[in-house]
């Protein structure tokens, strides 16, 4: 099997039936090897090597994040506001143990929903952490509220060999990337894949197929990654989305890929679901 996205993997034992019995998650902040998520300016703290920093439970932390082995690990929900800009916390990627990125992702999409959440869609009263920080309750009105993940296909789209990637603006200088957007309501994943690549670049695709998924916490998505065929290769680019957007050869990605001095594109971080479709393609897994 290739290897997964970044933030993907197993994690954390979620333990979801520990949580809603407030008796065995007040048992398990007493446990020896409980353990409570550090916090640095709204996001989880690293160490040197990456790896994130645990210490003893103390108070109350307010969100049961699952379960390493038999420890039970938990944190607390960060003061202040969910930053304006939803990459502000984007710099540590290049810091972070990909092994510790599945709880990283967790953590930071929990406690930014929470953050975003307190009060109750429905009256609009206070609510509260329920079930080990996996929901809010509303006193109120009884409702109960969920943590939620907004569906965004990425996609590679071919054309006789050749792939489609395009830059943003904010996009460093010279990357190019796989096209993306959000999945609308009533929206099928391959519906969505063939609307965002009419909308952006003007073609016509078919044979929309999944490929992998990657949870995405700034502030928290889930990113599904397909590949489509086009129909033709002429682009009408919407500017309004995308600087420019262009066909690739094989052999162009895999210089990119490599580093190469003359590559025509610098490729997405490693940390990025569409680093991998270009790494999976060009190794002739799609």
């Amino acid at each position: 099997m290739p290897p997964d996205p970044f933030f993907s993997g197993p994690g954390l034992d979620r333990a979801d039936p520990l949580r809603a019995d407030p008796a065995a998650i007040a048992s398990l902040m007493s446990h020896p090897e409980a353990r409570a998520l550090v916090w640095n300016e709204g996001a989880p703290a690293l160490d040197e090597q990456g790896r994130l920093l645990w210490l003893p439970v103390s108070g109350e932390p307010q969100l049961f994040l699952g379960l390493e082995g038999q420890a039970p690990r938990f944190s607390a929900l960060p003061d202040g506001n969910v930053p304006a800009n939803a990459y502000a916390h984007i710099h540590l990627l290049a810091l972070l143990d990909g092994g510790e990125a599945p709880i990283f992702a967790a953590a930071l999409s929990l406690a930014n929903w929470h953050r975003r959440h307190g009060f109750c869609s429905v009256c609009g009263t206070l609510t509260e952490p329920n079930r080990g920080g996996w929901s809010r309750i509303c006193a109120n009105c009884g409702a109960e509220h969920y943590p939620r993940a907004d569906p965004v296909v990425i996609m590679l789209a071919e054309h006789d060999g050749r792939l489609l990637l395009g830059r943003q603006p904010q996009y460093p200088e010279g990357r190019y990337s796989a096209l993306a957007g959000f999945v609308e309501p009533g929206e099928s994943m391959e519906a969505a894949v063939a609307r965002e690549l009419r909308e952006e670049a003007g073609i016509d695709v078919g044979d929309v197929g999944y490929l992998c998924s990657q949870p995405w916490p700034f502030p928290s998505s889930l990113m599904i990654g397909a590949h489509a065929t086009a129909v033709d290769d002429h682009l009408t680019i919407d500017r309004q989305e995308l600087d420019d957007a262009r066909w690739f050869s094989r052999d162009e990605v895999v210089a990119a890929l490599s580093g190469a001095a003359d590559a025509p594109f610098q490729p997405p971080p490693p940390w990025a679901i569409a680093r991998t479709l270009l790494d999976r393609w060009v190794d002739g897994l799609m």
